[in-house]
């Protein structure tokens, strides 16, 4: 299998992949640079593909590396997280979370429910990747993360912390507070709120240097 490490340098991270005889998948438009005998392919997309193109901001066009060599990615100030998928698992990703893959490990489509996608803002089509297989995936992250457990239990956050849940866990998006009035009084507009039993990967503060970077693009915008 690829070997997938992430290195930093002057506030930057970075995934390196070393490849002996080997392949790997990457984000669309991922590459930095790359050594050794290494060739680069894209898969023809299925049907399906590229008509979920056309209502997501989801790539559904990943290249492919293989061979032997050293394959560089580009750098952000946020992070990367590197996970285990275990036979039989399937995870489902958040929007524009996945960055790497081993070759082995396969890739397909997610849509969350109609009503979910609403509220979220995402429109009535919400896609999002989903993995199946045995292998090292590379997840694009803001901060450190942190993988938990639920039982038949319910996990509520503030905003789309969640950047990775297995398939027995659901999500939804609902009021945190029952009533109207305590709704209108608490602040908070709207909750993720997860249930069932599985995995979850979750990342609630940001490495400061992606903060002030996102904080500064939104007052140029203004």
């Amino acid at each position: 299998m690829a070997t997938f490490k992430v290195e930093s340098s002057e506030g930057m991270r970075w995934v390196r992949v070393d490849l002996d005889d080997d392949r790997m998948r990457a984000e669309r438009g991922a590459l930095n640079h790359m050594l050794g005998a290494i060739t680069m392919d894209v898969p023809l997309p299925t049907l399906k593909a590229w008509w979920v193109s056309l209502f997501s901001d989801e790539s559904v066009v990943r290249p492919r590396y293989s061979g032997s060599g050293t394959v560089y990615l580009d750098s952000t100030l946020g992070g990367y997280h590197i996970m285990k998928l275990a036979a039989g698992e399937r995870w489902v990703l958040d929007t524009r979370c996945f960055w790497a893959s081993d070759g082995d490990v396969k890739l397909s489509i997610h849509r969350e429910p109609m009503v979910t996608a609403f509220w979220a803002g995402e429109g009535l089509l919400w896609y999002k990747t989903a993995l199946k297989g045995e292998g090292q995936v590379v997840l694009s992250v803001d901060g450190p993360v942190h993988e938990m457990e639920l039982n038949d239990d319910t996990l509520v956050t503030d905003g789309p912390f969640v950047v990775a849940r297995t398939q027995g866990i659901s999500m939804q998006i609902k009021r945190p507070a029952k009533s109207l009035l305590s709704h209108w009084l608490s602040g908070q507009k709207r909750a993720y709120v997860y249930k069932g039993t599985g995995k979850l990967i979750l990342c609630t503060v940001p490495y400061w240097r992606a903060r002030m970077q996102r904080d500064r693009a939104g007052w140029n915008s203004e």
